[in-house]
């Protein structure tokens, strides 16, 4: 591979123009693309196999136009102090207003508080509910004025009035942090790099990359029904690997220059090695992104699938991109350690070898492997014990999905929520629709008045709504307020009581009862990403365990790389169980409510953390591999891997950790928490497991490390990502390979 790779670097170098206008028409077609696309519609969010889905169908079917997946708005109404809702003026007001959200050509029907049992026992609080014919993400901007005119309208007569529901639901602002994020990142090359071209080429590369993918994404998102977090997740990840693969192939880039290398076949070896590992490395991030899939939930595959196509779209600007941008900026981008060469000449440095030289044996990252070589075991213990303490939290973590409880109290759905909870109770919130399903029963009426009857009987019930039958009469609707809050453990035992219940009606009549609404589907999403945490685990850690066998030719390597990623992990959930569930440093993240950490971030942190951890891992253990290959002992390649390394990775984990960082920022409480949760996730990685336990392991294991059996040596593909291949015998006399001599791919 690295000869194949070689020649692609020398080819892209060599023929930049070529190169860089392919990636700029690419990026205009895209553009293009998007441009002239449709507005993305319905992003619907289906859980295939679950019974709040499959009641959500049986509605479909059995009630036509009752728009079971609409937009729904809650407009609810509070009366000033010392006054009821059911004084004649507050009254007039509230129809008035009803009547003006009746007029709208996407509301399907609007509920009269005053005839729909929606004024609260004390009188204080009131709702009307609105329905429409389409979703929130398909709802026109013009009904959702008319929605807040009508507030509007209402507030200026005297009343608080607050509208809750996801008819307001818009797409997520991540506000002026992710520009912070990537001012970060840029900060952070200019040090890295010691100069503006050096740094600018892979913040240039990587925005090219997320803009192909996201213009892409955007263009299609009508058509395969794309959700507004799809672009988000990808713009998250493309620039963060985007600049990281092209931070690798440039700083090794500069490096061959430093041993004397020619500008053109610097730039081939420099794909030729860190491009192997870039490979890699960008394998193993898509293997767990399109792995999310076997959770079986469309909005989850496709959020999982377009990110992997943007890592991939970075993977080859890396490749080939990066190198014709060097072949542009020629001397611009000096070698490394040039300007110490030169200070060192000045200052008469020459009989003990160049300035580099020393600084090599010098820098930061040589004198960290050397004492984690001295030091082997207290820094393993230090590093697993330390993020021990910070995966304790995790084992108290609690599991559900954002409502409007969850809002900021500076929003208007935050605010109708607290009132409704006032008025009528907090589990008013998060009623629960149970589909009766009788077509197969002798006496559906029947059958309607014992399931009603069943679940009265229930703890933490407040009201059961008397069962309302669609037109043929075989299929009915219960509503059902709990007396708990939506997210609560309380109401979730109560699906499954009503589940149990509904599981007796069917054996005694043959009914079936089904239980839906946003608090039952909540629940069944829960449920089913936590049944699928493990299997996807093991397809994802096993088949990123068989690549990293091919790519160190050990099995010991990848063991510990595999555990040491589920450390950082499990440490990473902690954090996020500390910050969004208990509360701890809240404040200074932006979290105004704490509450159950968000379904999918789990099984989310444990596909994405993974792929970037073995980036990590790839490119370090690679530079480590590469020594021990070139007869350097086990202890002087690890140190030789971190001189070479370590600066480039913590950069690299740095300017990560900045972008991810910049989606704190966000209004979506889940963009919030998955930009939180993959931050601290990189710094455990890359700082504790990469940085301490990784050379400390490799230390104790010695030649061990390096072990494979002959056996699997012989069946394995020598994919040579150390770059073996190309040192040739010209090579070695200090001349460069030609085509000739690059035989081994």
């Amino acid at each position: 591979m690295a000869t194949l790779l070689y020649r692609l670097g020398r080819f892209a170098f060599r023929r930049r123009h070529f190169t860089a206008l392919f990636w700029v028409a690419l990026l205009a077609l895209a553009g293009v693309g998007a441009a002239g696309a449709p507005v993305a519609g319905n992003s619907s969010f289906s859980i295939p196999g679950t019974e709040a889905q499959k009641a959500f169908d049986v509605l479909e079917e059995r009630f036509p136009g009752a728009s079971a997946d609409g937009a729904t708005a809650r407009v609810v109404f509070k009366a000033p102090a010392g006054e009821k809702m059911t004084d004649a003026g507050n009254k007039a007001i509230v129809q008035d207003t009803v009547g003006e959200l009746s007029d709208g050509s996407e509301v399907a029907r609007v509920t009269d508080p005053y005839k729909g049992g929606g004024v609260s026992k004390d009188g204080t609080v009131a709702y009307a509910s609105v329905s429409y014919q389409v979703s929130g993400m398909e709802l026109e901007e013009s009904s959702r004025d008319s929605l807040e005119t009508a507030a509007d309208g209402a507030r200026d007569a005297g009343l608080t009035v607050e509208i809750g529901g996801d008819a307001l639901q818009a797409v997520p602002e991540t506000g002026a942090t992710e520009i912070i994020g990537i001012g970060v990142a840029a900060v952070v090359l200019v040090i890295t790099f010691g100069s503006l071209v050096a740094a600018g080429l892979p913040l240039l590369t990587a925005l090219i990359g997320v803009g192909i993918g996201v213009a892409s994404i955007t263009a299609l998102a009508s058509t395969l029904e794309l959700g507004s977090t799809t672009s988000i997740l990808a713009t998250m990840i493309g620039l963060a690997v985007g600049i990281d693969y092209a931070l690798f192939i440039v700083s090794r880039y500069r490096a061959e220059l430093a041993e004397g290398r020619e500008r053109e076949d610097a730039a081939g070896r420099a794909v030729g090695t860190a491009g192997s590992a870039v490979v890699f490395a960008g394998l193993t991030v898509v293997i767990a992104l399109v792995g999310l899939s076997v959770v079986n939930i469309p909005m989850l595959t496709k959020m999982g699938i377009a990110a992997a196509g943007t890592v991939a779209i970075a993977v080859l600007i890396a490749l080939t991109m990066v190198p014709a941008l060097l072949g542009y900026a020629g001397r611009r981008v000096r070698a490394a350690g040039e300007k110490g060469r030169r200070r060192g000449r000045e200052d008469g440095e020459k009989e003990n070898g160049t300035a580099q030289e020393k600084a090599q044996r010098q820098n930061l990252g040589t004198r960290w492997a050397r004492f984690v070589v001295r030091r082997p075991v207290a820094v393993l213990l230090l590093g697993v014990v330390g993020l021990g303490a910070a995966a304790i939290p995790a084992s108290s973590l609690e599991l559900g999905l954002p409502d409007d409880g969850s809002q900021p109290t500076s929003t208007t759905q935050r605010r109708a929520y607290d009132l409704l909870s006032e008025g009528f109770g907090p589990g008013f919130n998060g009623p629960l629709v149970v589909v009766v399903d009788a077509r197969n029963s002798d006496d559906p009426d029947a059958v309607f008045q014992q399931t009603g009857d069943d679940i009265k009987a229930l703890d933490d019930v407040v009201s059961v709504s008397p069962a309302a039958p669609n037109k043929a009469g075989d299929t009915a609707t219960i509503t059902v307020v709990p007396d708990s809050k939506p997210s609560s453990v309380a109401t979730e035992d109560l699906v499954h009581d009503i589940r149990d219940a509904g599981a007796d009606v069917r054996a005694d009549t043959g009914a079936d009862v089904l239980v839906t609404g946003a608090t039952a589907m909540n629940i069944d999403v829960s449920q089913k990403l936590n049944d699928a945490l493990v299997p996807y685990l093991t397809l994802v850690v096993g088949l990123a365990f068989l690549l990293l066998i091919v790519v160190f030719r050990s099995v010991l390597v990848p063991l510990k790389a595999a555990l040491g990623f589920l450390l950082s992990v499990m440490a990473a959930l902690g954090a996020v169980v500390a910050v969004f569930q208990w509360g701890w440093l809240s404040g200074l993240m932006g979290v105004e409510e704490t509450g159950p950490v968000m379904s999918m971030m789990p099984i989310f942190m444990v596909g994405v953390v993974f792929g970037l951890a073995m980036d990590y891992e790839v490119f370090l253990v690679t530079r480590m591999r590469e020594a021990y290959v070139h007869g350097e002992k086990p202890d002087e390649a690890v140190v030789t891997g971190f001189r070479h390394g370590a600066r480039v990775v913590s950069a690299a984990a740095v300017i990560m950790m900045a972008v991810f960082a910049g989606f704190i920022g966000s209004s979506e409480s889940m963009v919030k928490m998955i930009g939180f949760g993959l931050a601290i996730a990189v710094f455990f990685d890359a700082f504790v497991v990469r940085m301490a336990i990784v050379p400390a392991v490799l230390a104790l294991l010695g030649k061990k490390a390096w072990w494979l059996p002959k056996w699997l040596d012989r069946a394995l593909p020598n994919v040579d990502v150390e770059g073996e291949g190309l040192r040739t015998d010209a090579d070695k006399k200090g001349g460069s390979p030609d085509d000739r001599d690059l035989v081994r791919v």
